[in-house]
């Protein structure tokens, strides 16, 4: 069986089960195309996001573990309101199902 990845010291407290991952939100842009700063309250949810940890995999029919589709460090795009938002020492991860993510954003 495969172990749970984390990526860094302070999120080693979380670890994502079965097919989750857990993922930090890209910051959202401060200002527009124009030059217009944006408050926070007119800022929408960011989808794009960085892996943190995964959990160890879904299993099929037959038992045999199913790789996860992403690995700590990619940039992905998901759903928007996908996932569930928990907070662990002053920041913000999401923890949502591999099947939430739409893409991997290679640059």
């Amino acid at each position: 069986m495969a172990q749970t990845q984390t990526a860094t010291k302070s999120t080693s407290q979380l670890k994502p089960l079965g097919n989750r991952v857990l993922v930090r939100r890209l910051a959202a842009e401060e200002k527009l195309k124009g030059g217009i700063i944006l408050p926070d309250t007119a800022k929408k949810k960011q989808e794009q996001a960085e892996v943190i940890a995964l959990g160890s995999g879904k299993k099929d029919k037959n038992g045999n573990l199913i790789p996860m589709p992403v690995k700590v460090g990619d940039i992905i795009l998901m759903e928007k309101y996908s996932g569930q938002e928990v907070s662990l020492e002053d920041e913000d991860f999401v923890i949502l199902r591999a099947d939430d993510i739409i893409a991997i954003i290679e640059k």
